[in-house]
């Protein structure tokens, strides 16, 4: 019986044991587990920290290229920094081409551009394709490096300025808009001289003085212009010009 008991005391014991361990195991292999999801946890964390201080220097990055704009409408720096860094050069090249027009004289309008002065061109006279000398063509070109509008016709004086006959104006020659000449551009003025009859009252004019218009009137000053090879034969009492302008117009600069 006292053997019995004993083995019975011992098996008791050794059950128990074994329940101890078990459920220790147990506790162990929970906390390893509460480790582990945690471990798991930080290591995402970690992971994903650098991965968000990228995406945050990438659009940082962008927009000291002037594309912040583009990055952040799409909401991902790296599919849309092409087409953002493409908006920005187009408006770089934009604003450098309005820039450039602007400094080159191209595109002044007509209220801003200045009146050229006598001393913004320079002027010179051809004959006419055609014998005996009718007309002449004087050429005003705009050598001041910056836009100038040219005004009315030129004023021509076939010998002392202070003296000479006024040339009269042909109204149809006048042109629908004002003449603004951009840096190296020219305008054109046709020239009556005379009728081509050799009983006229005909003087040979080696040079002659041309003056343009100012906004108030006539300017100061004037341009002394050779004649053509060989001087020209004219007769104040039929001269006539015509205004300035662009293009000689067939009909409108005929007379």
């Amino acid at each position: 019986m006292r053997t019995s008991h004993l083995r019975t005391a011992r098996a008791t014991r050794t059950a128990l044991l074994v329940a101890a361990v078990a459920a220790a195991s147990l506790g162990l292999t929970a906390c390893g587990g509460d480790d582990g999801a945690k471990d798991a946890g930080s290591a995402s964390q970690s992971a994903g920290a650098p991965a968000a201080s990228a995406t945050t220097g990438t659009t940082g990055t962008t927009g000291d290229t002037g594309t912040t704009g583009g990055t952040g409408a799409s909401g991902d720096g790296t599919a849309s920094a092409a087409p953002a860094a493409a908006k920005g050069s187009t408006g770089g090249t934009t604003g450098g081409t309005a820039s450039g027009g602007t400094e080159s004289g191209q595109g002044a309008s007509d209220a801003t551009a200045p009146v050229c002065a006598h001393g913004d061109v320079k002027i010179t006279a051809a004959k006419a394709d055609e014998v005996p000398t009718e007309h002449i063509v004087l050429t005003a070109t705009n050598t001041s490096g910056r836009a100038c509008r040219l005004l009315g016709h030129p004023l021509i004086a076939f010998g002392e300025i202070q003296t000479a006959k006024d040339v009269p104006p042909v109204a149809k020659s006048k042109p629908a808009a004002p003449v603004v000449l951009n840096p190296g551009a020219p305008a054109y003025a046709n020239v009556r001289v005379s009728n081509g009859g050799v009983h006229e009252d005909n003087k040979v004019v080696k040079e002659f003085n041309v003056n343009l218009f100012a906004a108030d009137g006539p300017a100061e000053g004037s341009v002394v212009v050779a004649a053509p090879a060989g001087g020209l034969a004219v007769d104040e009492a039929v001269a006539k010009t015509g205004y300035w302008t662009p293009e000689l117009r067939n009909g409108a600069d005929e007379f």
